[in-house]
């Protein structure tokens, strides 16, 4: 069995890798497809080094997103429980209800945070009453958020 070609990819191939990662094929691939259209490149001493320095700067970048991240939510338990003001009808049944866009717009108004409404989680809210709301800021740091609805006066 021949053995393998590591290689380094000039750009992102489906189910192969992305630009800059090392990748190991076969000879065949690499000779007859990778290489000739513009791919991927031989491995250098050079090129690995490259490759390492942008591995670090990547990590380096997570990193730097997780601490804001956690200071984003630091400020979210910090501020407490957010208020929010509905139409109210009989039972205590709000007109409508409340969206993941209402949440993100009291955020920001409240704490100056702009939070993305797609890592919001609102629970169906259809009476006056206070609601945890999910908010997803990274991968891995989950804030959990008071919001009290209340009649609109």
């Amino acid at each position: 069995m021949a053995k393998r070609v590591q290689l380094v990819l000039s750009k992102d191939i489906s189910k192969l890798g992305r630009a800059g990662d090392l990748v190991e094929v076969a000879p065949g691939y690499a000779r007859n497809y990778l290489l000739p259209q513009g791919l991927a490149v031989h491995t250098t001493p050079g090129i690995l080094k490259q490759v390492e320095r942008r591995r670090e700067e990547e990590r380096q970048r997570l990193l730097e997103q997780k601490r804001e991240a956690e200071t984003v939510k630091a400020a979210l338990e910090k501020a407490g429980r957010f208020s929010i003001s509905k139409q109210v009808g009989e039972n205590d049944a709000i007109f409508g209800t409340v969206t993941d866009r209402e949440v993100v717009e009291i955020i920001a108004n409240v704490t100056g945070h702009e939070i993305d409404r797609r890592g919001v989680t609102v629970p169906d809210i259809h009476k006056l009453g206070s609601y945890k709301v999910d908010i997803k800021l990274h991968p891995e740091v989950t804030a959990t958020v008071d919001v009290q609805v209340v009649a609109l006066k």
